[in-house]
């Protein structure tokens, strides 16, 4: 079969699920728009920009394993950037495709718009390379093992990667052909002495614990790793970043781990087990509660993407996939020590009473049903909703490690066009909405209907909490009418709400639940209507820095 550069590209893609690009078209990435435009199988998303469209490819990836996002050369793949950063921290691949002018004029060294005039055109890739795993520019001679060594290292690192396609090249015919993709696979007998090694460690200990990561879910290991918790009998908790990893409306789930912040009970639990089992976990500030947590590096056993480590041996070469499985088969089934889950209490509030937190919250939690997709913008409204018990299926989505303001709205969108079939909610607050707000017209553009909540509490919240002086001038922002903003942005037939008392979330949180469309609800709070970890986590980090 003939195919050009950009055509077996985008044939890889797909195969390997990505059945969307997201992107803002460029003259020289019009190679790449075309190609994607003329592939029956593809799909194009165009966004409002650059860093919107990283955002909604990062939020995709997170559904479907892989993502993929298209700019041109220099001014969109720098407006790109941060997004594609946001995916390397975050580990989602995310397949950045770039179109670059001709090689005539870059042998030339012309001095053509989008560059700095220099006549420098390895710039860009080299501004990128701190947050890709790998790049390539693809050309007809090399794009076949270039390729296929970008896909293996995107998902061998759960990174993005970065290719860049010269528009006279990327029409031209791929030669040569290309090997089958194999996935990583342990060394045999690293893999069965760590699995002995851990069942073992586990005989020998009384109580233990496992604490699942982020890393489970971008290697698609959520299924292997079930099995091995219904095999076992182990409870688990989770952390802020790694919430839903499992499904919470099972019986060995213990809650939500935060060190010292939160939850002595699942504290209590976690730290004094005689064994812990990390399992894809990153051990960042918000997952450990600002640094609080107290893991036994003697007790625990940490099992990570290629390796494990336990009482001081590392064994290398083993695929954490590999060896869930084993363990699944190897771990007699014991009546562990488990912990029954506390969600957010009772709902507060009547009729004209004013919407605190702790009249919302529980709202919102009790409005979740089971496989919602849940995307929290970081901040006080993730912090609040991370202790709501979800719903069997449901999956809660932020960024804790990047933390871009404005991530939510666009990786909202990625994520309902990844799943179409499943309810999307977005929560974010009104500072971060502003970022971005502009790809709330590519929902009802493609006829997707999530539920939209816009806390207003009129300023960065988180700021405020964090900051010396909560009313400095750099914690306000504009006060903008969120709840016309549907109309404006072409989602006419959808629910559109603005909130100030308790009495009125109810009747919009009813209307958003049962009307059939999309839903906007803007809720309004006082200007410190935080959630209880945002004020202990201020707390904390009030304290260390004092």
């Amino acid at each position: 079969m003939d195919e050009t550069v950009i055509q077996y590209v985008l044939r890889r893609l797909r195969e390997i699920g990505c059945s969307d690009v997201f992107g803002v078209p460029g003259d020289f990435a019009f190679p790449v728009n075309d190609a994607i435009c003329a592939d029956p199988q593809l799909r194009w998303i165009g966004c409002c920009n650059e860093l919107n469209a990283a955002y909604a490819a990062e939020g995709y990836a997170r559904i479907r394993g892989v993502g993929a996002v298209c700019t041109t050369y220099g001014v969109g793949e720098l407006a790109a950037l941060a997004g594609i950063a946001g995916a390397y921290a975050e580990r989602l691949p995310v397949f950045h495709l770039v179109g670059m002018p001709r090689m005539a004029v870059q042998r030339a060294r012309a001095i053509v718009h989008h560059t700095l005039g220099d006549g420098e055109y390895s710039l860009f890739h080299r501004m990128s390379e701190p947050v890709v795993c790998a790049h390539a520019m693809l050309t007809p001679q090399n794009a076949v093992y270039e390729t296929e060594r970008l896909i293996a290292e995107a998902l061998y690192h759960r990174r993005p990667v970065y290719m860049s396609f010269p528009a006279d090249l990327a029409r031209q015919q791929v030669v040569g052909q290309g090997a089958p993709l194999l996935r990583p696979r342990s060394d045999a007998t690293a893999l069965a002495e760590a699995t002995q090694a851990i069942v073992e460690a586990l005989a020998a200990a009384e109580t233990a614990c496992l604490l699942p990561g982020l890393l489970v879910a971008r290697a698609g290991l959520s299924g292997r790793l079930q099995a091995l918790v219904d095999a076992s009998g182990l409870p688990f908790a989770t952390m802020f970043h790694d919430k839903t990893v499992l499904d919470e409306q099972q019986p060995a789930y213990a809650g939500m781990y935060d060190g010292a912040l939160m939850n002595d009970d699942v504290r209590e639990l976690v730290e004094g087990s005689d064994r812990l089992l990390t399992v894809g976990t990153l051990m960042t500030d918000f997952n450990t509660g600002a640094f609080t947590a107290r893991l036994d590096p003697a007790r625990t056993i940490a099992i990570d993407q290629h390796n494990v480590s336990l009482d001081g041996h590392v064994f290398s070469s083993v695929e954490m996939g590999d060896l869930l499985a084993a363990l699944a088969v190897a771990l007699p089934h014991r009546g562990w020590s488990r912990l029954n889950v506390r969600s957010l209490g009772p709902v507060t509030g009547t009729g004209d009473d004013p919407i605190t937190a702790e009249a919302l919250y529980p709202r919102w939690a009790q409005f979740l049903r089971p496989q919602d997709m849940l995307v929290a913008e970081t901040g006080t409204a993730s912090m609040g909703l991370a202790f709501a018990h979800m719903p069997a299926g449901a999956n809660f989505y932020n960024q804790a490690l990047w933390g871009a303001i404005g991530w939510a709205t666009p990786a909202a969108f990625g994520t309902a066009v990844a799943a179409p079939d499943r309810r999307v909610i977005l929560i974010t607050g009104d500072g971060s909405h502003q970022c971005t707000v502009q790809e709330l017209g590519q929902f009802a553009r493609l006829g997707l209907k999530p539920v939209v909540f816009v806390l207003n509490n009129d300023g960065y919240l988180i700021e405020r909490l964090l900051c010396k002086d909560p009313a400095a001038a750099y914690n306000d922002i504009a006060r903008w009418r969120y709840a016309e903003l549907p109309h404006t942005f072409g989602c006419d037939d959808w629910v559109a709400r603005r909130v100030t008392t308790c009495g009125e979330l109810d009747a919009a949180l009813d209307a958003a639940g049962n009307g059939g469309t999309g839903a906007y609800i803007e809720v309004v709070t006082d200007a410190y209507a935080a959630s209880p970890l945002s004020l202990q986590l201020s707390a904390k980090l009030k304290n260390a820095a004092a």
